[in-house]
């Protein structure tokens, strides 16, 4: 969609909400298949029993650094991007660079950093995150590559979120479908026909990063672009840098904390189930990874619409922008429930076809995704918290679901259940239900609270 297409200010919300979450949806969906189709290639390496097992389940013990390396790009993009919307709709454009600018330096440095960490401790890391004597190897053949390539992620990732937050969601789009498309190509290729195995994967990963990288770099420094990345505005401010890191926590923390999780989750399945219950995990996060990415993408195509008229002060625009939103986000999710309650099998055949794993995933991915029904209102509330820069709130609804909730639930339950794996996948739908109910009450008083006071300032 061209920019000079978007008016973020009028129009109907609901077509405007569609027109910029459709391509950002798309995007989502596609940003996932980096990882997703390793997984897929890797799992179908033969003998599936022995080798395309033990493979999958080494690289998916490498997913709570991923998700590291995710979590910093979305500190940095989606705590900044949100600010910048709000100042372009103030009518300060300058103001808007500038936050882009000290953003994007602040990416490269936080790139630097973690390359050199991971490099020296992936092993103990991997060790950590449940990988056994029988997959670390795979697990590190696959690490070492793919943190070589975190500038590209960072970039990629990071930078993108400040194409979209202007209404530029097809070219937002064509970042990740370039990447993709390209890694799907190359994986095969990389994998099975130079017989590289998981370093292929990686490699083919990387390199698809670094072309999606140079795509947003360019863009955000053509004349189509209506925020610039400026020379002049990339030494960082701590006052322009502080306030976006703040706002920026709240999806660092709920990136982030799924590799604490996943910490939590593979020591205790290790113990309870041995791999085949890590490798269901695996499969399991990828597809609750996987079918989140459509709400992400209605939280990123509202996002801008949020941001521009709450810095316009214009209350009305928000609320029909925020029900608009949450409407959609509670559909999607009750209908992706049903299909997993009654197609398990279906989704889980995508990443591995051995009948052990897939009959002991079956059952698990049904208790797994027990709650996810309901999950659309948790994440419409959050998010739009974020849109509003209402930091405090969001990275308080972060911390409850994922820290406060969820990890003690994955320890606390097993002392109930015979079953101790049950009660491990457990804890999710139970963390789920608790954090939906205390995010929709807190949204409900506090947001009519912002908006009674934007309207008192509009009439000031």
């Amino acid at each position: 969609m061209n920019r000079k297409n978007v008016d973020l200010g009028t129009g109907p919300v609901g077509k405007l909400l569609f027109s910029l979450a459709l391509p950002t949806i798309t995007s989502q969906i596609v940003n996932m298949l980096y990882n997703l189709v390793d997984r897929v290639y890797i799992g179908h390496m033969q003998p599936v029993e022995t080798v395309g097992k033990l493979a999958l389940t080494g690289v998916g013990v490498c997913l709570p650094v991923i998700m590291v390396i995710s979590a910093f790009a979305a500190l940095v993009g989606m705590g900044g991007a949100p600010r910048a919307s709000i100042e372009e709709g103030r009518g300060n454009i300058s103001e808007s660079e500038r936050i882009m600018g000290n953003c994007f330096t602040l990416l490269i440095v936080i790139s630097v950093v973690l390359t050199v960490f991971f490099q020296f401790f992936s092993e103990p890391l991997l060790l950590i995150f449940g990988a056994s004597e029988a997959t670390i190897g795979y697990a590190m053949d696959y690490m070492r590559i793919y943190c070589l390539g975190t500038l590209f992620v960072q970039l990629t990732l990071g930078m993108n979120a400040y194409i979209t937050a202007q209404g530029f969601t097809t070219v937002g789009m064509k970042t990740v479908l370039i990447g993709a498309g390209l890694n799907t190509v190359l994986d095969p290729i990389f994998i099975f026909a130079f017989d590289m195995g998981v370093q292929g994967a990686a490699l083919a990963t990387i390199l698809s990063q670094a072309v999606s990288a140079a795509w947003v770099l360019r863009f955000l420094t053509s004349s189509r672009t209506k925020w610039h990345l400026r020379k002049q505005y990339l030494r960082p401010r701590r006052k322009v840098v502080l306030p976006c890191l703040a706002l920026g926590l709240s999806p660092f923390i709920m990136q982030s904390t799924e590799s604490l999780i996943a910490i939590c989750f593979n020591a205790s399945l290790l113990k309870y189930g041995g791999d085949t219950a890590v490798g269901a995990m695996t499969i399991l996060t990828s597809i609750m990874q996987f079918a989140m990415m459509p709400l992400q993408g209605l939280t990123q195509g509202a996002q801008p619409i949020v941001s521009y008229n709450f810095g316009a002060h214009n209350p009305q625009r928000v609320r029909d922008a925020f029900r608009c939103l949450l409407r959609a986000c509670v559909i999607y999710s009750m209908g992706l429930w049903i299909l997993v309650q009654l197609f398990p099998r279906m989704f889980i055949l995508i990443f591995n076809n051995s009948p052990q794993l897939v009959d002991y995933a079956v059952w698990a991915l049904r208790i797994y995704m027990g709650a996810t029904g309901i999950f659309g209102i948790q994440i419409a509330c959050q998010q739009t918290f974020i849109a509003l820069g209402n930091a405090k709130t969001s990275l308080f609804l972060a911390v409850l679901r994922k820290i406060i909730l969820l990890i003690p639930l994955i320890y606390i339950l097993p002392h109930f259940f015979a079953d101790k794996a049950f009660a491990v996948f457990l804890a999710e739908p139970v963390a789920d239900l608790l954090a939906v109910i205390t995010t929709a009450s807190m949204f409900s008083y506090q947001f009519r609270r912002a908006m009674a006071k934007l309207e008192a300032e509009t009439t000031t």
